[in-house]
């Protein structure tokens, strides 16, 4: 049996809270043996009171602590574990296992996936990113990690801030051109869900192509007055940057077809 600490009480928190609920009923030899949280509510509709604490000196002890909180505390929280040689790992995407505390050994236990208040996510298929110091703590990780998803990679340090950054393209980025195409469909009083199908498609079509096989649109074509007509429609001076960069990246990737 395989006992788990988590600090923290946010998104990803309660997220992995309920998977590893689910997969501790579905046969999976671990437990949840305690969780710190400072706000001693936040968690109450999950987890027996008797396994939350606010206070350090109430953390029991566990074979894994999983630090789920914002960068910049990881270090800060790393050092207020009241136990030495445990492995300790955060959830981060961006943050250096060095952060943490010497006191334990360290790794890190990255969920790739967007994560939103009230809104349930499949486990299964998303990919735990783990890395630690030694065989026997990556050993242990990835025992964790195989019993609430079915897709686990081992990645340094290194690769990690190189799928974070990616990630920030493909997400981040992509819902922030989703707020322009709703503005604009707003200001001119259409329905935004009219692109409902369109985003669909785009998404599902990489799972068939390589995104540069599957980029359509005026950009690609070199229509140039197609984007022109754009440009001069659009009033807007972020968006039209932001399509002007646009165009010209998928103009030069276009190069290499």
């Amino acid at each position: 049996m395989i006992k788990i600490g988590i600090i923290g009480s946010g998104n990803v928190a309660q997220h992995l809270i309920v998977a590893f609920q689910k997969s501790i009923t579905e046969g999976a030899e671990i437990e949840i043996t305690t969780v710190f949280s400072r706000k001693n509510n936040a968690l109450s509709n999950l987890l027996d009171s008797n396994i939350i604490c606010s206070d350090w000196n109430s953390l029991k002890e566990a074979d894994i602590y999983l630090i789920a909180v914002s960068d910049n505390a990881v270090a800060e929280v790393s050092e207020k574990i009241p136990f030495k040689n445990k492995l300790v790992v955060h959830t981060s995407g961006a943050v250096s296992l060095e952060v943490i505390n010497s006191n334990n050994r360290k790794g890190v236990f990255y969920p790739l996936q967007t994560f939103s208040k009230n809104v349930a996510v499949n486990f299964k298929s998303i990919p735990i990113c783990i890395e630690s110091e030694n065989v026997t703590d990556l050993e242990l990780l990835k025992n964790v990690a195989n019993s609430i998803s079915k897709s686990v990679y081992e990645i340094n340090t290194k690769q990690r801030k190189a799928v974070h950054v990616a990630a920030v393209f493909v997400n981040n980025f992509t819902n922030n051109l989703y707020q322009i195409g709703n503005d604009i469909c707003i200001e001119n009083k259409i329905p935004f869900e009219i692109l409902f199908p369109l985003i669909t498609e785009t998404a599902e079509k990489i799972n068939r192509l390589s995104p540069l096989e599957a980029q359509t649109g005026p950009a690609i074509r070199n229509d140039e007055e197609t984007i022109n007509s754009h440009l001069a429609f659009l009033t807007d001076g972020n968006q039209k940057n932001i399509y002007k960069i646009l165009t010209q990246s998928i103009q030069n990737n276009g190069k290499k077809l």
